[in-house]
């Protein structure tokens, strides 16, 4: 079983930058893939970027490329998201994910564990 607790959301002015973290409890999480979803009011939970359990393979939406960075220190069990040039459409509740496989389908329903989210929300 792994257990997932997102940390770092809050409210930030567009073109300021956050910080999301991800600890993850379960002495296998250092083999799983790790992504981030988020959701915004009224829509669908969305793919914004996954990476493979040692972090040498990672991929981004294009909604964020250039802008976000996924990335994990195994050593602390732990993944972040790191959110440059934010702009008010990146307001959502942001949730960590977890699966034991790199690769395949980057819907939500694919990945196996999830956290209970962190509001992000960034004011134009």
């Amino acid at each position: 079983q792994v257990q997932l607790v997102e940390t770092g959301g809050g409210l930030v002015q567009a073109g300021g930058s956050l910080r999301l973290s991800c600890a993850a409890s379960g002495r296998t999480f250092g083999t799983y893939a790790a992504a981030w979803f988020r959701q915004a009011p009224g829509k669908e939970r969305e793919f914004v970027a996954v990476l493979n359990w040692s972090g040498s393979s990672t991929s981004v939406a294009d909604s964020v490329k250039g802008r976000f960075t996924i990335s994990r220190d195994n050593a602390k069990n732990a993944v972040y998201l790191q959110m440059n040039i934010l702009k008010p459409e990146d307001t959502a509740v942001y949730y960590c994910a977890a699966r034991s496989y790199y690769g395949g389908s980057l819907t939500p329903m694919a990945f196996d564990y999830w956290g209970q989210g962190t509001q992000v929300t960034v004011s134009s």
